[in-house]
């Protein structure tokens, strides 16, 4: 260990911008034993590993890194896979930049940071390739269970922790297939599908049933969930897009985000996709213009690049470095040729035919200040102008779907965002027996912000039934 001094930091190899826009496979290319080794020995061993209390799973960063320095991968995975429940997953799309290496401490002392997350995504990628993550077999099976709406990474961390301890799993899904927003919300060069598929696998061969195309409040109700199980977790994500209005707003050619990628994520499964199939969905021959600055817009951009549009460019109203998106991802966008067109704002659309042909753009500076205290946009006068477009894609964030309306249900408490009203920590809301975690929570956030709420909430989840076996027991 501590080679930081002596050994420079060095990142997986990345496939060349013009071979990898061909494909949507993953950029980077995985260590190699030795270099996977090389680069966790120059973790210094901090007394106070800031990477590990930056990251919201608190994984024992440190010691994985010295497990794979010294070549004891299988206890490196152990020690990984005891605080995250899906590492390869994390190591591929957490924003390390900002989290656990943007707060490594050698990075501080102007050495360049581990390189945390490929570790990781090589730890998990070499014990699958061993056989070493396995079904769970829980000790005892109980006859307690748990149903839990979303099979996205918040429900499918807290069925990885009930079945550990033997109770009866069921996740509810909207979707074919399982997965949420990693399935297909995440475009493939960040995270190739059959990674997501085999932890699915996984958790079906522990004993978690999944039951698909199944939408509450229509299929099924949530009620009858309630009445099915001991308890329910809510772990549902957001999918209402935020809306843009003004002239020309309701144009054909003006698409949400979510639908983009989810049409390009089913073609990655070999779906015959009608809206791809008609033009609707895709960027093949066109001008794109994506609208937006976090990583879902990143993921718009680059997936049309790869279906051959003429031209990107991502319009997003503050500057380069007030943008929420990683910058790694906005680096790779760039390699790719994607233009960002910074201090940018839409005003409207115009339209031929009633189809769109251009986003009115109004140019912005930063002004003072907002509560979040970053610098608020304001409008320069007089400098508006047209940029041309034969598809726009809406990636302006998430909210959160209006549940106690869609479910009809009473008593389920929401906050002024619309977001459900849940305990710290716990998850528990206003009804009894009854969680929540992720997004639906927070708001968009991280995939390993709902791992976190997932895991935390079925130890909560543990404890109200044990309770409840208690009781019964008396």
């Amino acid at each position: 260990m501590l080679k930081f001094v002596t050994v420079d930091r060095d990142m997986p190899e990345k496939r060349d911008a013009q071979e990898r826009n061909k494909d949507f496979n993953e950029i980077y290319a995985e260590y190699a034993k030795a270099k996977a080794e090389e680069q966790a020995s120059r973790c210094s061993q901090c007394g106070v590993p800031y990477c590990q209390s930056h990251c919201p799973l608190h994984n024992n960063i440190p010691d994985w890194l010295n497990m794979t320095a010294t070549g004891r991968l299988e206890e490196a995975y152990q020690i990984s896979q005891a605080t995250n429940s899906f590492p390869e997953i994390c190591g591929r799309i957490c924003p390390q930049d900002r989290l656990c290496e943007g707060n490594c401490v050698i990075e501080q002392s102007g050495h360049g940071t581990v390189t945390i997350g490929s570790v990781e995504k090589y730890i998990t990628d070499t014990a699958w390739e061993n056989g070493w993550v396995k079904p769970i077999v829980p000790t005892a099976e109980r006859d307690q269970s748990v149903g839990i709406i979303g099979a996205g990474p918040g429900g499918m961390a807290a069925a990885d922790i009930l079945r550990r301890q033997g109770v009866q799993v069921t996740i509810y899904d909207r979707y074919d297939r399982a997965g949420g927003l990693l399935t297909y919300g995440i475009p493939g060069f960040k995270l190739e599908k059959d990674v997501v598929m085999r932890r699915i696998e996984q958790l079906e061969k522990s004993g978690v049933e999944f039951v698909l195309n199944c939408n509450v409040g229509e299929d099924i109700s949530f009620d009858a969930i309630r009445g099915k199980h001991d308890a329910v977790l809510i772990a549902t994500g957001v999918y209402k897009t935020r809306d843009l209005s003004g002239p020309g707003s309701t144009a054909t050619g003006i698409e949400r985000a979510i639908d983009y990628l989810t049409v390009s994520n089913k073609l990655s499964f070999g779906d015959d996709v009608a809206e791809y199939n008609d033009g609707t969905m895709n960027a093949a021959g066109k001008k794109v213009v994506v609208i937006g600055g976090g990583d879902t817009a990143m993921d718009c951009v680059r997936t049309a690049i790869r279906q051959g549009a003429t031209s990107v460019k991502c319009l997003y109203r503050r500057d380069r470095a007030n943008m929420p998106g990683s910058q790694r991802e906005v680096q790779n966008a760039e390699e790719e040729g994607v233009e960002f067109v910074w201090l940018a704002a839409p005003k409207g659309f115009t339209e031929a035919d009633g189809k769109v042909n251009g986003v009115m753009v109004q140019k912005m500076r930063l002004g003072a200040p907002d509560a979040s205290g970053r610098q608020a946009p304001e409008v320069i006068e007089g400098a508006d102008y047209v940029e041309e477009a034969d598809l726009v894609i809406k990636a302006l964030g998430f909210e959160p779907e209006d549940l106690p309306k869609l479910w009809n249900t009473d008593g389920l408490e929401v906050t002024r965002w619309g977001t459900i009203k849940a305990e710290f920590t716990t998850g528990k809301t206003a009804l009894d027996g009854v969680y929540a975690v992720g997004d639906i929570v927070r708001g968009a956030s991280l995939v390993v912000w709902a791992i976190k709420d997932g895991r935390d909430s079925a130890e909560a989840i543990l404890d109200y039934l044990n309770d409840a076996q208690s009781v019964a027991a008396e």
